[in-house]
């Protein structure tokens, strides 16, 4: 046997072992970070997370360009003794409409005023900041417009049938300067809002007690208050109230009425508190500021209808039916729409949002005889048992 000598190995680059683990840790994490930013399947919701991170910082990052008294009333204050267990916060943040930066150049009129002085005499910019949203209107330091010499109003009850003194009203934002010219306006053209409002000898005596050609649309307060036990009716709220009749009328029964107004080229507000009732300003977009079930009536008249878009209309029913008490009662008193609208959209949107039915009348509209439309009333019930499910 001969010897042989072994073959000669070729050179090769070893690394050392925590070398190799390193250079193993540092690919594998640039691989993900890869991945990481070419898919992801979360990144709609880290988009969400983010955008609301925003929205939140820019409440204490107050736009350059927003008025300095609205940026002084509505961004975060510090709670003088620091974190509250109510609040679950250290900081108050007071409520203005998500609108009111939407409308800079209105927003900075409203709030342009001298602080500890007197307010701009503005009722028409207000009214329209609220109509686009900006609702709540911010807060001001300021001393609203009033009448020069404004008399004491007429004592209780005869207020309730008896036109208010001119003096109780400012009348800069009217196309009427006193209530004679508003009383006087059912007999002139045009379309203002509840024309014939005023006149207290005129058709408003007989609202709600008495039906008006004995339609069977119309229904009297004595008739829907009978459809409950005596007494169970005792608090509500009228939405779009006009001048304040049905509440004037509810009161008659012990029953206390807060009536909603707008102020459309008339001071409706100052009419019903001259009544001897109680306005409320909000428009009809604002969540009701009831607590829930605690109100026994809600009622409303022409108000609430086909012009509020179907989704905000949706909104609108389901606020009612939360601030009702198990066992109250919705009046939807005149609603109108077309025929197609109310079989296709609205009756099956009122039937969904769960109330009982306690009357329910459907009739033509008879003053548009080229459109066919319908009007509807209706006694509507949440139910005193099982109303949450």
């Amino acid at each position: 046997m001969g010897s042989h000598s072994p073959k000669a190995k070729k050179p090769s680059i070893c690394l050392p072992s925590h070398l190799f683990f390193l250079f193993l840790l540092l690919s594998t994490n640039l691989l993900t970070f890869f991945l990481s930013t070419t898919y992801n399947p979360c990144s709609f919701a880290h988009e969400k997370i983010e955008t609301k991170t925003r929205i939140a910082l820019s409440l204490d990052e107050p736009e350059e360009d927003l008025p300095l008294e609205f940026v002084t009333f509505a961004y975060g204050q510090k709670l003088p003794f620091g974190f509250n267990k109510r609040f679950d916060s250290d900081t108050m943040y007071s409520p203005v409409g998500r609108a009111c930066s939407f409308y800079k150049k209105d927003l900075r009129k409203y709030m342009n005023y001298k602080v500890n002085g007197s307010c701009p005499n503005d009722e028409s910019l207000a009214q329209k900041l609220l109509l686009k949203g900006c609702e709540p209107l911010p807060r001001r330091r300021c001393r609203p417009a009033a009448a020069p010499a404004a008399d004491d109003p007429v004592p209780y009850p005869a207020c309730q049938w008896t036109t208010p003194p001119d003096t109780s009203v400012v009348w800069n934002a009217y196309s009427c300067k006193n209530y004679t010219c508003l009383v006087n306006r059912r007999l002139a053209k045009g379309s203002d809002d509840c024309k014939d409002c005023f006149d207290l000898q005129g058709r408003e005596p007989v609202r709600w007690r008495e039906r008006e050609g004995k339609h069977p649309l119309e229904f009297t307060i004595d008739e829907v208050v009978a459809m409950k036990k005596p007494g169970t009716i005792r608090i509500g709220l009228d939405i779009g109230g006009g001048a304040g009749t049905f509440a004037v009328r509810m009161r008659e029964k012990n029953v206390t009425i807060v009536t909603t107004s707008m102020n459309f080229n008339a001071p409706f507000n100052n009419f019903i508190a001259s009544r001897g009732v109680i306005p409320l300003y909000i428009t009809i977009s604002q969540r009701l500021p009831f607590f829930d079930n605690t109100l026994d009536i809600v009622h409303s008249m022409h108000v609430i209808s086909n012009w509020i878009p179907t989704k905000l209309f949706q909104f609108l029913l389901y606020d009612i039916y939360r601030v009702l008490r198990p066992g109250g009662i919705f009046w939807l008193d005149h609603f109108f729409c077309r025929l197609d609208q109310w079989q296709d959209m609205y009756k099956p949107l009122i039937e969904s949002i769960g109330f009982t039915t306690l009357k329910w009348i459907e009739g033509r509209k008879p003053d548009k005889p080229q459109i066919i439309e319908i009007y509807f009333s209706a006694v509507l019930e949440k139910p005193l048992n099982n109303s949450w499910y």
